[in-house]
């Protein structure tokens, strides 16, 4: 299918659309358009806007040649970086003028919070970071803006899993009749509250669907998925469900539907509200901890070193990625413009774009990272062997 350049209106609404998606334009019009001598004024603004932004560079140094036919590709190559700058000017990072995009200092001390024993995952509630620490039982609060450890709560055994909601923090427990944990972090630090005292065996992944919380038990011989529904007292009823499951591992709500992944049927699977398989996504080796960027899903399989991409409306998979260092792949982040993927192997972290997978490079941490979690701002990671949070 071809469209022409202008006039029609296909290609008059994806221009409208990548001028809307990058702000519009408010330019005068001069009686050459930029470097272009075949635009008309009504199209000037639009088409300069997209100019600058680098979507669009026109057909020659100072043609744009408005009227030539357009292919459905050479449209969606406009979109999609329509879609980055629209991405990059409403990102956090833009309004507070961080434009940089850094390379972890870890190495030289640069960056770097020391937290609890054998940290494991991180997770944001906007301002501060936390921290599960498995060796201490602890969880640590960092402050984002300058990586203060400012309070550690207590009495979370094995805290693995966690996940920020309703103005709270829930931790899982990694052992057998695993519990879950909640901390208010509007109260002083202290003792966790168990809100459940067996959730299943080895919780870890964590995730919440606007009412309820779900769970990912892994257990070889029991894995389950636990459905926990809050009440204004502990405990929390809970209902686990094993049908169809072996090893949950990590989860994900992508609005409309929970994704749990499963190590023993390499799958990510789509459930329904009482926790049953709607669909069963064949990925690689080890699916591990996946991140939503509001329309895919990214699965890192661990066994397999490649990152699965899964369209959450469908289950298509929309790519399989492979190199840019990844190699054993364990946690998937997202800071609104960029995919991160830690690699257990290797000591790096894998990053790409998440509007268009765009391989951005990978980057060294030094040590072998773990967790990994996004502010809006920067990546977190959690080194594990040196039990460190480090900025990225």
């Amino acid at each position: 299918m071809r469209i022409s350049r202008s006039g029609r209106p296909l290609l008059l609404g994806t221009l409208a659309l990548c001028a809307v998606l990058a702000g519009g334009a408010t330019r005068v019009v001069q009686d050459q358009c930029g470097p272009f001598t075949d635009v008309t004024p009504a199209f000037c603004p639009y088409i300069l806007e997209l100019y600058y932004l680098g979507v669009t560079a026109g057909t020659s140094a100072t043609t744009f040649s408005p009227d030539d036919p357009l292919t459905r590709g050479q449209g969606a190559v406009f979109v999609a970086k329509g879609l980055n700058q629209a991405l990059a000017r409403s990102s956090h990072r833009a309004a507070l003028a961080q434009w940089w995009t850094t390379t972890p200092h870890d190495d030289l001390g640069l960056g770097v919070t020391t937290v609890g024993d054998f940290p494991a995952f991180a997770a944001s509630d906007g301002q501060d970071i936390w921290v599960t620490n498995e060796g201490s039982g602890t969880i640590s609060r960092v402050r984002a803006s300058d990586g203060k450890l400012v309070e550690t709560w207590t009495g979370a055994d094995t805290a693995y899993g966690i996940l920020v909601a309703m103005g709270r923090v829930f931790v899982g427990s990694a052992k057998q009749s695993g519990a879950l944990y909640m901390i208010d972090p509007s109260q002083p630090p202290g003792p966790v509250t168990t809100i459940v005292p067996n959730v299943g065996d080895l919780p870890g992944g964590l995730a919440f669907d606007g009412s309820r919380l779900w769970v990912a038990n892994f257990s070889p011989n029991t894995g389950s998925v636990a459905i926990v529904t809050p009440a204004a007292t502990p405990p929390w009823s809970v209902i686990n469900v094993t049908t169809g499951f072996l090893n949950p591992s990590g989860m994900v709500f992508d609005g409309s539907n929970i994704w749990v992944t499963d190590v023993g049927h390499a799958s990510i699977d789509r459930l329904d509200s009482a926790g049953g398989i709607l669909q069963q996504v064949t990925l690689g080796g080890w699916p591990t901890q996946p991140v939503f960027d509001g329309a895919n899903i990214w699965v890192p399989n661990y066994a397999d070193s490649k990152v699965s991409v899964v369209r959450a409306a469908t289950g298509e998979i929309v790519a399989t990625l492979v190199g840019n260092g990844v190699s054993f792949p364990w946690t998937a982040a997202f800071d609104g413009q960029r995919v991160l993927v830690t690699n257990k192997a290797g000591s790096s972290v894998s990053l790409w774009n998440a509007a268009d997978l765009t391989p951005l490079g990978s980057f060294s941490t030094s040590q072998e990272p773990l967790g990994a979690c996004s502010d809006g701002v920067n990546f977190w990671i959690v080194l594990q062997a040196s039990d460190q949070l480090v900025r990225f």
